[in-house]
């Protein structure tokens, strides 16, 4: 296990930055709001990473109590990691991170690698104030699910694919749209007025979000 380094200065925000300013720590995070995952998971949807490292950062984050290993029980059998109360208590900064960083999502460059649930905690912003429920999301890159309303806890705030029970609502949109939901260039009821947000549903959620 990789030595703890430190900014050596007594403020919260060194302090906070010991522990989660290494390449790469934020962004398992993000990957582990969705809920326990595989290490092969992790590494397949963080494009760009070494095996090394991310073992590595996986080791740091559980010294540091952000996450744990635990063994899932048969038939699966398999190793998970997944974050700790104080791991998920992330989920705000990373929020605020995005929403700092939108205004520098351009052009995408052919570079860049995307997954359809990256676009989940933005949604989730954009999603602030119409309810509480399960929203089933897709997209051009695929499909996937989030908990509008809900403060992280013991569920994950959002999941790739279907939603594990029947959703509240149902958003169908384009990833142009979706970007530009991110940016803060449309706010959700202006793209579901337009229809550039397709809404289906009966739930009271589904219904707040198809008032004009």
């Amino acid at each position: 296990m990789s030595p703890r380094r430190s900014y050596d200065q007594y403020c919260s925000a060194a302090r906070a930055l010991d522990a989660v300013g290494d390449r790469w720590t934020l962004l398992i995070v993000r990957e582990l709001l969705a809920g326990p995952r595989r290490y092969t998971d992790l590494h397949a949807d963080l494009p760009g990473v070494s095996t090394d490292v991310l073992a590595s950062r996986l080791k740091d984050m559980e010294r540091d109590g952000l996450t744990t290993r635990r063994r899932m029980p048969p038939p699966g059998a398999v190793y998970v990691y997944e974050l700790t109360g104080r791991g998920r208590e992330l989920l705000p900064v990373l929020q605020a991170l995005g929403e700092w960083g939108a205004p520098l999502l351009g052009e995408r460059r052919p570079t860049d690698a995307v997954r359809a649930h990256w676009f989940a905690l933005p949604l989730l912003r954009a999603l602030e104030g119409f309810g509480e429920g399960v929203v089933q999301v897709r997209l051009d890159e695929g499909e996937f699910y989030v908990r509008a309303g809900v403060v992280a806890g013991e569920q994950p705030v959002y999941g790739e694919g279907a939603a594990p029970s029947a959703p509240d609502a149902r958003l169908a949109l384009d990833t142009e749209t979706c970007t530009a939901l991110c940016r803060g260039d449309l706010t959700l009821a202006e793209a579901i007025r337009t229809h550039r947000v397709a809404v289906s549903g009966e739930s009271p959620l589904s219904k707040a979000l198809r008032e004009p």
